[in-house]
């Protein structure tokens, strides 16, 4: 009733010119063994010393790496403080400008400087009342007028410009960066006085 179905096994040997291969030759590797090769072996520190070598080398890397990255304008990199819309248009602002608190340092070294220069007696008394008793107060008056106007000028600016933003600590913010010198600002600024963006270094 039921018909036997034989199938006949080709038991020629094979040539060793054939294209086919037969086999890998080796048998597949498992996955635990391929993924531990993959693995990189982890160095552990032998001691205390090493520890902290290891932790100051990491330590070392990650500070350039953050440094390349506030230079670059990359605010994955910024402190808190310097992060955010409302923050970046403070920074904008007060670099497309220039004002009378960013000469305070400058005319501050150039005072002491002053001082320093040993003038005749007759000289050093009119410098000292021309320095002293008029620049420096002038001075004086001028930065704190100034940075009560940036704060509250980039305050009120911000309101409008961000209105979900969180203004708390943006004027100070702005009359502090004001007061520092151009070049040693920190983020350094991407606007050059006047609005236009600052050219990329080449």
């Amino acid at each position: 009733m039921f018909r036997r179905t034989q199938t006949t096994a080709d038991d020629s040997p094979t040539s060793a010119n054939d294209p086919k291969p037969v086999g890998k030759g080796r048998p597949t590797p498992k996955r635990r063994d391929a993924e531990g090769r993959r693995r990189q072996p982890v160095n552990a520190p032998q001691n205390r010393k090493e520890a902290y070598r290891q932790l100051r080398e990491r330590q070392t890397q990650e500070r350039a790496k953050a440094r390349e990255g506030m230079l670059r304008g990359d605010e994955r990199y910024f402190p808190a403080r310097d992060r955010g819309p409302a923050r970046k248009f403070a920074r904008d602002w007060v670099d497309s400008r220039r004002v009378v608190s960013q000469y305070f340092l400058p005319f501050s070294i150039l005072i002491l400087l002053l001082t320093w220069i040993p003038f005749p007696v007759q000289i050093r008394g009119y410098v000292y009342i021309a320095v002293i008793t008029i620049g420096w107060p002038v001075m004086m008056v001028g930065v704190l007028l100034t940075s009560v106007w940036v704060s509250w000028k980039v305050k009120k600016l911000v309101a409008e410009k961000f209105p979900g933003e969180n203004t708390r600590g943006v004027g100070f913010y702005a009359a502090m960066r004001a007061l520092q010198i151009r070049k040693l600002r920190f983020p350094p600024p991407t606007v050059l006085p006047g609005g236009k963006p600052v050219p990329p270094k080449q």
